[in-house]
């Protein structure tokens, strides 16, 4: 593990060792340093350095553990550990609370590089930070930053609980109910939610629920449980990607609820609910980018390595202008997913470009890993290879935080406002 923390490691990029964080050798893109500049690759030193920082990890660390997880289905809880200890459960979380306090642009590197190697792990590391740790820094009061912070900087893993077995894509169908006691101290809780990212190392819950179904989805509110109030872990799905991410189905049956763990406002659930997940989906669009990254890099070797007709696969026509067609996708998507993060930094209207750039890299993400294991022909088959676990883990890329069609429908709406 790497004792230097992310949170140190944004402090070295204010003095002058921050050539201790050299750049990697053979990357395939440098990434400079722009103080000011209008290119999309407008990277700060500091998120130049947590580029290569992670990357380092995810080599070293998380790669190791890759097959085993897959094949196992459950996440290392050392390498959760080694991501609290290196600081990237917390990466924007204010440095008050124990966290990095770096930028929103910073927490989609850390995924993208960690996708590249696992989507597994990078799921835990976005639904982490661009979902819970997001939701609480924004809608939790003074008192409910500075209980629940901490933990999730530093020790306890968050999970986003809001989809139900009728509340999918119509999110706001949910049925969880919190009745408000008589006492007017606490809540009480009941409901089930599925498809929960986290939920199986989770011991932060954000539960959303219905205070008062007669107002439809003005009633629901987003609560902060812990799983020590009763947080039921029941049916872990047996998934065709991302097999070492938890995902399960969560019960709560009568769990009282203090009224001090509301997060916002009463009723007022719906906007966290959309305003994050909006957010979101840039997360997701980083993890889709890795994905489609580590795949490509992957595959790529192993052509010019092969020999088939007296000269490498990788050198015969064909195959090189694959090669060109995958690489070009994979750099739009890339500034595609850039640029929606840095709109969502600047205050500016990001909605359209956040689903653009989660429907555009999934897509490609399931291109590029298809075309890598035909590459490598009946090796990319295989699983020594690793490459055909890519391919299965971007099929989610499709589903999970808005299904492409909504994000069509997203897409949709804003060319009907335009031109219509």
């Amino acid at each position: 593990m790497f004792a230097r923390s992310l949170r140190t490691a944004t402090r070295v990029s204010r003095v002058a060792n921050a050539r201790a964080f050299s750049a990697t050798a053979g990357r395939m893109n440098d990434y400079p340093t722009v103080e000011k500049g209008q290119s999309l690759w407008n990277f700060t030193e500091e998120e130049n350095m947590l580029r290569d920082s992670v990357k380092k990890f995810a080599d070293e660390v998380i790669q190791p553990r890759v097959r085993e997880m897959d094949e196992k289905e459950i996440m290392d809880p050392e390498l959760i550990q080694g991501l609290f200890d290196n600081g990237l459960m917390g990466i924007e979380i204010p440095e008050e609370y124990g966290g990095a306090g770096c930028s929103f642009t910073s927490a989609i590197i850390a995924v993208e590089e960690i996708s590249r190697v696992d989507p597994s792990v990078a799921v835990l590391v976005d639904v982490h930070n661009t979902l819970v740790n997001t939701v609480v820094r924004h809608h939790g009061s003074d008192a409910i930053k500075e209980k629940w912070l901490p933990g999730l900087a530093q020790e306890k893993v968050g999970s986003f609980c809001l989809t139900e077995p009728g509340a999918g894509s119509d999110a706001f169908g949910l049925q969880t109910t919190a009745k408000l006691d008589p006492s007017g101290d606490f809540y009480v809780l009941n409901g089930t939610k599925m498809w929960i990212s986290n939920s199986g190392e989770a011991e932060t819950f954000l539960v959303f629920a219905n205070v008062d179904p007669s107002k439809g989805y003005k009633g629901i509110t987003c609560f902060a449980v812990s799983k020590d109030m009763g947080v039921e872990i029941m049916k872990k799905e047996e998934k065709l990607g991302i097999r070492a991410s938890s995902t399960c189905v969560l019960n709560f049956d009568d769990i009282k609820v203090p009224k001090e763990n509301i997060v916002g406002e009463v009723g007022k659930g719906y906007k966290i609910a959309i305003q994050i997940l909006n957010e979101g989906r840039i997360g997701i669009a980083a993890q889709m980018i890795g994905l489609a990254q580590g795949a490509f890099e992957r595959a790529l070797p192993y052509t010019y390595q092969r020999k088939q007709f007296g000269k490498a696969v990788g050198d015969f026509q064909g195959m090189g202008f694959q090669f060109a067609d995958i690489h070009t996708q994979i750099e739009a998507a890339k500034l595609m997913t850039y640029n929606a993060a840095r709109l969502k930094e600047e205050g500016r209207e990001f909605t359209k470009e956040a689903a653009m750039a989660k429907y555009f890299a999934s897509v490609v993400a399931q291109r590029a890993a298809g075309s890598a294991i035909e590459w490598c022909g009946g090796v990319g088959f295989t699983r020594d290879t690793g490459i055909e676990k890519y391919w299965r883990d971007s099929k989610i890329g499709a589903i999970y935080e808005g299904t492409s069609n909504i994000q069509l429908e997203t897409i949709a709406k804003f060319l009907k406002k335009q031109y219509a």
